[in-house]
């Protein structure tokens, strides 16, 4: 559990005592401009959180005084946002965000503010929480002073992630706060407070007028913490859920019939999500972790001899994951949206192939499947073996454990020169004075599918007999 740290306004000084922190309150003066560095990272001074990113608050022009500081640090780079009246200095490892104070008025239909210029009190008003709204002045008469109008070091002390004023207010203002309410308790692992969040629940409609691309990055947030599952039943207890991954929500809740009930597929797929955020897996495939069984709902039927079934939802769950990408504004890619179908299609067989005697043959045609992602697979079915029961756990995870070291023997011997026929398409059409169509393909799946099998080792005098004789059976003739 993150500790809050007790620091005084002395202490706030001495964490300060940086050069690029003088140069900052010496050019405010000089301007006689005041000068504060606000949200995040003085929050994370609290919570002793390295932060690289700093938002600096004058009351003034932001571009202005980005201007002066840029000219004396030498090596920094200036970048200036006019539509928005911020700039951007970067120096060493930091970046120092520059916005002069302001107070925003919004519209019903629209997130984005009309903006005027405005005090310091005027800024922290309007600010997400109260524990993104303390302020720190650097001008050197009252250098390190915290200025902390809602009190927002109690809430961290308490771990509450609450609004400056009115949440209702706060939320219709801009509705992705209450995605970064979400994302917030989540990462720091806070409880939302009572009002706050029931604000969220009774405006979650309103996020429908954010961009896919401003709650792509929320979401992603979510997915990189500690322990996602708890971001995800706040977005489902309070209703945004709905509005962002329909399709998650519909895996909710357990249907029973005849007395048999199958289990709850939301809360087993965030179990399957937090396990494999526990071996620090890449965002990719906590994204294949959340949408392993998507399909569940959509293939979930009931059979008075089997019970709740759910054929095919790997190979269904895998299609739907391309409507939720470019819903979402996702990369399309094959390393993006190719990798997270590719182990959602796949997630069933290394689960398959655990539950019997784990044939080479079938490890074989795994590995040939998966290729590179392998071990990504191995680690998503590993993390989907969320069983009770232990016998059963036991018994996959020491399948699961010859399965990867067949996998591991495999790749020792290269895999891929192994599996990958050494007689190609073109060889077979100029064999055959075939042209490109189905009989090639069916001459290629035959030996593709020989050496998967081990009825041939993948070496060209046992691969051109094999053609041959296929070739004849299928009335076709070597070309002389």
């Amino acid at each position: 559990m993150t500790m809050v740290r007790q620091l005084s306004n002395e202490d706030l000084a001495q964490l300060l005592d940086k050069d690029i922190f003088h140069v900052v309150s010496q050019t405010a003066d000089e301007l006689n401009m005041e000068c504060y560095v606000v949200g995040g990272y003085v929050r994370d001074l609290f919570l002793d959180r390295p932060s690289d990113d700093v938002d600096i608050v004058v009351v003034g022009s932001g571009i202005q005084i980005a201007h002066e500081i840029h000219k004396k640090l030498k090596g920094s780079h200036l970048a200036v946002f006019r539509n928005y009246g911020t700039a951007q200095v970067k120096y060493k490892h930091l970046e120092l965000e520059f916005v002069g104070a302001r107070r925003e008025s919004y519209r019903h239909d629209s997130r984005n503010p009309i903006v005027e210029d405005g005090t310091l009190e005027d800024d922290q008003n309007r600010r997400d929480f109260t524990i993104n709204a303390m302020a720190i002045c650097l001008n050197s008469a009252r250098f390190g002073e915290l200025v902390d109008p809602f009190n927002g070091i109690a809430d961290l002390e308490d771990r509450i992630i609450a609004t400056p004023l009115d949440p209702d207010i706060t939320f219709s203002d801009d509705p992705l706060r209450m995605m970064r309410c979400i994302r917030f308790a989540t990462q720091l692992n806070f409880r939302i407070e009572d009002l706050t969040f029931d604000a969220i629940c009774k405006q979650c409609d309103r996020i429908e007028i954010i961009s896919a691309e401003r709650i792509i990055v929320e979401l992603n947030k979510i997915m990189m913490s500690p322990v996602p599952s708890l971001g995800f039943v706040d977005l489902e207890r309070s209703g945004l859920l709905e509005y962002i991954l329909p399709e998650l929500s519909a895996l909710l809740g357990v249907e029973v019939q005849d007395g048999r009930g199958h289990k709850d597929n939301f809360f087993h797929t965030l179990q399957v999500l937090d396990n494999v955020a526990k071996e620090g897996a890449p965002l990719n495939l906590r994204w294949a972790a959340l949408l392993h069984d998507i399909g569940k709902a959509k293939t979930k039927r009931y059979d008075t001899l089997l019970g709740w079934t759910f054929h095919n939802h790997n190979f269904i769950g895998a299609k739907m994951v391309h409507n939720i990408f470019r819903r979402l504004k996702m990369p399309l890619d094959q390393s993006n949206l190719g990798y997270v179908q590719k182990l959602v299609d796949l997630h069933m067989r290394p689960i398959i192939i655990a539950d019997s005697n784990v044939t080479d043959s079938a490890v074989r045609r795994l590995i040939n499947d998966a290729g590179d992602d392998i071990d990504d697979l191995m680690m998503l079915c590993e993390a989907d073996l969320t069983t009770k029961n232990s016998f059963k756990k036991k018994m996959f995870l020491e399948n699961f454990r010859i399965v990867r070291e067949k996998l591991a023997d495999l790749k020792a011997k290269d895999y891929k020169r192994l599996l990958q026929p050494c007689v190609d398409g073109n060889e077979i059409m100029q064999m055959f004075d075939l042209k490109p169509g189905r009989d090639v393909g069916i001459l290629k799946k035959i030996l593709k599918d020989a050496i998967l099998d081990g009825k041939v080792q993948n070496e060209r005098d046992q691969l051109v007999s094999l053609l041959l004789q296929s070739a004849e059976q299928m009335g076709l003739k070597k070309r002389q």
